[in-house]
């Protein structure tokens, strides 16, 4: 079985340092989607889709499926720079070089 490990982006409603870090083990899609004939909802054959665990490092993420001889692929993050604003740089005036 293939497994993805991963660090879940923030939601827009989370402050930068609002939760503690987790990572994500979760399977990949094995079998395709398709509708359900009755509700018409998106159905699947395979129910590991519905599982992800947590871990609080990659390392355990990545121990936990070599013990279960799963194969795995670790997908790492990008840190989000941030650069620090002011308001009042909305309203400077920065004169343009025709001399306008």
């Amino acid at each position: 079985m293939k497994v993805r490990i991963y660090k879940p982006s923030k939601t827009a409603m989370q402050s930068i340092h609002a939760k503690k870090p987790t990572w994500v083990l979760e399977c990949e899609q094995v079998s395709r989607r398709m509708p359900e004939p009755l509700m018409g909802w998106t159905c699947s054959d395979d129910t590991l889709n519905q599982v992800k665990l947590k871990f609080s490092c990659a390392e355990d993420a990545v121990s936990y499926a070599q013990k279960q001889g799963w194969e795995y692929t670790v997908t790492v993050d990008r840190d989000r720079r941030v650069r620090p604003r002011n308001y009042l740089d909305n309203f400077k005036f920065i004169p343009s070089e025709d001399g306008r």
